[in-house]
């Protein structure tokens, strides 16, 4: 396994610069992954994750006679638990080692855009079906910002405070389809606001697992889109469910 940043970009100040040209090299993260029947297969410039999709931390949203349900106890006075359980799945996403800008960049849809290092799949800031504000879904969240739809797929569509409480408000939470790492809503010490961030909801910066820098998502809590913004800023992978 390669670990690091290999920059593919020109090398000559004289030649034009192509943003798409730089790659980066995300071998160095995927050990952090590690989720309950989550696998990472590597095959060439291609890593996929399968998973059950199931959250390891307590919810209402667990059966009752699981060991991880919870009756909701968060700070949302509104919440209003949805009809839906947690139940296994079988998600496959397929992301490039390689991650790089797109030429072209694509929209996200309702679904997996991504994974988190617990194995739970990230959505975008849209409720189904007709891309509608989470205003009201909002408040089916349970104590760590997720819920389950009615397959029963858990999923967050804003910060994992289960996460960024064990692992810290600047960590590493995991990538979107396109390859490129989502962190926290912290960075050297500063809370990051919708300002600091392009219209795809992340910037190029350095980070503890890339010092040298690379192209990141962050988590914004209280300012939509939450995770993602004008769709992904590189190329996606394959999603199968």
């Amino acid at each position: 396994m390669i670990f690091g940043i290999l920059a593919c970009s020109s090398s000559s100040e004289d030649e034009p610069t192509d943003p798409t040209a730089t790659q980066y090299d995300i071998t160095s993260i995927l050990s952090k992954f590690n989720g309950t029947g989550l696998t990472v297969a590597t095959n060439g410039n291609t890593v996929t994750f399968t998973t059950q999709n199931l959250p390891d931390h307590k919810s209402p949203y667990w059966p009752t006679n699981n060991a991880l349900y919870e009756a909701y106890n968060g700070t949302n006075a509104s919440f209003n638990l949805n009809p839906n359980r947690i139940s296994a799945q079988n998600i496959s996403i397929s992301v490039p080692l390689n991650p790089s800008e797109a030429g072209t960049k694509q929209a996200t849809s309702l679904g997996p855009i991504g994974i988190s290092v617990n194995g739970v799949v990230f959505y975008n800031q849209y409720a189904g079906p007709n891309n509608r504000a989470l205003t009201n879904e909002i408040n089916s969240f349970d104590q760590f910002l997720g819920h389950p739809q009615n397959s029963g797929q858990y999923h967050y569509h804003v910060e994992p405070t289960y996460l960024t409480g064990q692992l810290g408000n600047d960590a590493f939470l995991g990538l979107l389809a396109d390859g490129f790492p989502v962190y926290g809503p912290v960075e050297n010490g500063k809370t990051i606001t919708n300002s600091d961030l392009d219209v795809y909801h992340g910037h190029i910066s350095a980070t503890v697992d890339f010092p040298n820098g690379i192209y990141h998502y962050h988590v914004t809590p209280n300012e939509d889109p939450y995770i993602n913004g004008n769709g992904f800023y590189g190329t996606p992978g394959n999603i199968t469910q």
